[in-house]
């Protein structure tokens, strides 16, 4: 039923159901009892009545209308500075504002129209015609809400998504191993989870008194599921828990994993791998690789004196066939010679210029690094500049073991 109130007692109007609202803003009864008959009939519109101009702001806030109908002339203030005010008040500055006048003059309503009234009517207006432009105007204004509202909770869900992304990458980081400083094998990593939080993980640890494990792997794809995965596979790995496997045998390793980690069973999701096994006694380097980047080995430590070697592997990635096999190969390691085991986050960049900076890049940045510098650091800091941004698109991860 439609009403008519000169009070601030009705609350505003719930963010999920927004009824057409009026405030009306004159000082004449008899107008607003005219605009009560005319609306009387229709029982979706509630019409709230302020004869007081002094007091229209803070009524309108209180009842959050979805249609202002403001005549021009009152006293105490004037119409056009009162629209000013109406349009400087942040919960009424997008409401649609009529202004009821009796002046026809073109300049009037052009001046209406410039200090920001959505529509005119020359009062008293037919009453259809009234109503209508009540419905219309209120209308658009709903489906602003409505549209406001529902940014405002993807804003909400957003941020939900980063905060647990950003849990995910901690919890990711709190896994990987803490550097090795001194003994006859020496690591350090780079890890730079992107925004997205990749599939990236690697570990590293002593499987015997002889044989040393190094690790590295990505998994398909960005957000929470690809880190998930990841953790899971690092775990089986780091705990030597993989049935069957003998984590002396890269192949066994890589086969083992495979069996394990089907992709139809883990949401389309696979991995590539990087899996190593050094000898004190032999200084032999046994490795196997899943669909993973090759590794770099430095001979003598000197990026100077020889180009680095590919440690690579034609192996597929976890997860896709389960009827091919895998390889172990085998590389002889000099004292001092250097490992480096990555992601492709660490050379697929897209440039500031649109390029991409590929393998064959990275490539030969290594083979030319200059002596007494800290490779990794040095590369990170070459791949922000090229992407023009500390941000990168994918994780950053590069591991670096000295024999």
């Amino acid at each position: 039923m439609n009403r008519l109130e000169d009070s601030t007692t009705a609350g505003p109007a719930a963010i999920s159901d927004y009824p057409v609202t009026v405030l009306l803003v004159d000082d004449q009864a008899i107008i607003a009892e005219a605009v009560r008959r005319m609306l009387a009939g229709e029982s979706d519109i509630h019409l709230h009545y302020c004869s007081d101009p002094t007091k229209a702001i803070a009524m309108a806030n209180e009842l959050a209308p979805t249609v202002i109908l403001q005549d021009l002339v009152m006293p105490e203030i004037d119409g056009l500075t009162l629209v000013k005010f109406f349009r400087a008040n942040p919960a009424t500055r997008e409401v649609p504002m009529i202004v009821l006048s009796t002046k026809e003059e073109p300049i009037v309503k052009a001046e209406a129209f410039a200090v920001g009234a959505n529509d005119y009517l020359v009062k008293l207006p037919d009453k259809l015609e009234m109503i209508a432009r009540i419905r219309y105007h209120s209308k658009g204004y709903v489906a602003q809400l409505e549209r406001n509202e529902a940014y405002r909770k993807l804003a909400e869900s957003q941020q939900q998504l980063a905060e647990e992304v950003a849990q995910a990458a901690k919890y990711v980081c709190s896994l990987l191993p803490e550097p090795i400083r001194e003994g006859p094998v020496r690591v350090d990593w780079r890890f730079v989870p992107s925004t997205q939080l990749g599939g990236d993980s690697f570990g590293y640890h002593w499987l015997d008194d002889e044989h040393f494990a190094v690790y590295l792997l990505d998994v398909s794809g960005h957000g929470v599921g690809a880190s998930l995965l990841s953790v899971s596979a690092l775990n089986m790995l780091r705990s030597q828990s993989l049935p069957g496997a003998d984590f002396h045998n890269p192949a066994e390793v890589l086969e083992r994993l495979n069996a394990t980690f089907v992709m139809e069973q883990h949401d389309n999701r696979y991995f590539t791998i990087w899996y190593g096994v050094f000898s004190r006694k032999t200084r032999q380097l046994a490795y196997a690789g899943g669909g993973h980047p090759p590794a770099l080995l430095l001979a003598d430590g000197s990026p100077a004196a020889a180009a680095p070697r590919l440690l690579e592997s034609q192996s597929p990635p976890i997860g896709w066939d389960m009827g091919l096999p895998f390889e172990t190969s085998s590389v002889a390691v000099a004292s001092g010679a250097r490992l480096f085991i990555f992601s492709d986050g660490v050379y697929e960049i897209e440039k500031t210029d649109g390029e991409n900076w590929c393998f064959d890049d990275f490539r030969q940045f290594m083979a030319t690094m200059p002596a007494g510098i800290d490779v990794m650091d040095h590369l990170l800091a070459h791949v922000r500049q090229l992407h023009g941004s500390n941000t990168l698109g994918d994780d950053f991860s590069i591991l670096e073991a000295t024999f």
